[in-house]
């Protein structure tokens, strides 16, 4: 369809930004039918040069409007009118979609399922572009990662983290399973079924796939800001690891205190246990600025940090990394060699050129925006509500409610019967008796499905309060 031509009148008195009232003036013409689903909007340096305005203007207002489901991009295709079945559209328009696969109303709030928004941009279609023009596709990737990746990770985690880190410090890993079957492999050069403890509630994940490595994994409870030092004095049969999620805990969503943090290290070095530190969505904070990572910290004890693109790009890239030192270092090298990596040139190539071209910096930038908007959405909705607690929102891409009734299983079967998927809290619990609740993963959806399925799941609580 031809490009959109719609008028926009700004007002520089208005108290409302100049981006907010792009956003608006756009917004209304898509709900009154002027702007029609696959209309193409003009680019934004075009529109901003029309309107007298920076096209950061422009682009603030698009990314609202994207966040909120209006718009999509469609990198070189630019900038459309989204597909949206609650939009009324003309005749014409309705015949030819009706044409098309039919439109699914489920919405998902599964946690861990980040924005797919950067594969549309620019930018990672022509990392892509490069990776493919290189000359090595001949050869298998390096074992630990390819140099340029390596590099690329260091340069990631020093301004995300922090963390100065030398590559030949970093393995290149198949995602956070792959990281976890890893350290188990290595660990069991001690012992058969290598002793690893857990927080608990944990990561379901993550205790499934050290069990299958091998692994015997502990359990020892903990709240949402983690594991305390204190609780360490009191386990009789020592570990060889324990798995910590200090800057987010998984899935309470609390931070680890630095006194716990320097506490578990001199625990961890007196005992030779190994820490491995999960930093799994650190970028993503809303209200409160990142401690530093446990790795970043000054110890005797060996660390391991497990890093993956699975939170901040997408899980469907089954990419990831390990930051190693000491002597499990060095024996985690000697394991990946042994097995060879189970990620492709092609891949490594393409994120390289991607976090060194500032893509993925910038990605960060937008997706922290699009989720603080959304955390805001959660708290009006249900924050001032008296039956439920709402908590996990310092950062990352989900929110825990907690409440007394109805049952959290029966409520999330009844919400699924609405086409809404809710994720119940319990099913994190290991041993501990679970908490009545349910986890609310909003990276994924749009503004509009996420206040849709609020409202549902408000409705279902009101009627069994």
């Amino acid at each position: 369809m031809s490009e959109a031509e719609i008028p926009i009148e700004l007002d520089r008195q208005s108290p409302l930004s100049l981006a907010a009232q792009v956003a608006k003036q756009l917004r209304t013409a898509i709900l009154e039918g002027l702007l029609q689903p696959d209309h193409t909007l003009p680019a934004t340096r075009r529109l901003a040069a029309e309107l007298g305005v920076s096209r950061g203007v422009v682009v603030r207002a698009f990314e609202q409007l994207s966040g909120e489901g209006f718009l999509e991009g469609s990198g070189a295709g630019g900038t459309k009118v989204a597909v949206r079945p609650d939009i009324q559209s003309r005749p014409l328009i309705e015949k030819r979609l009706s044409s098309g696969p039919p439109h699914s109303d489920l919405i998902d709030l599964t946690p861990g399922r980040p924005s797919a928004s950067p594969f549309i941009h620019r930018e990672w279609r022509h990392a892509w572009k490069m990776a493919l023009s290189e000359q090595e596709t001949t050869l298998l990737p390096p074992a630990l990662g390819t140099q340029a990746l390596r590099e690329a990770v260091a340069q990631h985690l020093a301004v995300s983290r922090g963390l100065q880190v030398e590559p030949e410090s970093i393995i290149i890993t198949g995602g956070s399973s792959d990281a976890l079957h890893l350290v188990v492999n290595m660990l069991r050069g001690r012992r058969d079924h290598p002793r690893i403890l857990m927080e608990d509630p944990g990561y379901p994940t993550a205790r499934r796939v050290m069990t299958a490595a091998g692994a015997q994994v502990l359990s020892i409870p903990v709240d949402e800001n983690g594991l305390r030092s204190s609780q360490l004095a009191t386990i009789k049969d020592i570990p060889d690891a324990v798995l910590i999620t200090p800057s987010h805990q998984y899935p309470l969503g609390g931070r680890m205190a630095v006194q716990e943090r320097l506490g578990l290290l001199k625990w961890a070095d007196t005992h030779g246990v190994l820490v491995l530190e999960d930093d799994y969505d650190s970028e993503f904070r809303h209200s409160r600025m990142p401690l530093p990572a446990v790795a970043s910290l000054p110890t005797n004890a060996e660390v391991v940090l497990l890093g993956t693109f699975s939170k901040n790009l997408s899980p469907w890239l089954r990419c990831g990394y390990l930051v190693v030192r000491g002597d499990s270092g060095q024996r985690l090298k000697a394991v990946r060699e042994a097995l060879d990596t189970p990620v492709s040139g092609v891949l490594q190539s393409a994120l390289a050129h991607y976090i060194q071209g500032g893509g993925l910096s910038r990605h960060v930038a937008r997706a922290r925006r699009e989720y603080s908007h959304r955390r805001s959405l959660l708290m009006e909705r249900l924050g001032s509500r008296g039956d439920l607690e709402l908590s996990a929102l310092d950062g990352g891409l989900h929110a825990v409610i907690r409440f007394e009734k109805p049952d959290a299983g029966e409520l999330a079967n009844e919400a699924l019967k609405q086409g809404i998927r809710v994720v119940p809290l319990a099913g994190y619990y290991a041993e501990r008796a679970p908490v009545n609740g349910l986890i609310i993963g909003y990276g994924a959806v749009t503004d509009l499905q996420l206040s849709k399925a609020l409202g549902i799941l408000g409705d279902l609580l009101d009627s069994t309060s």
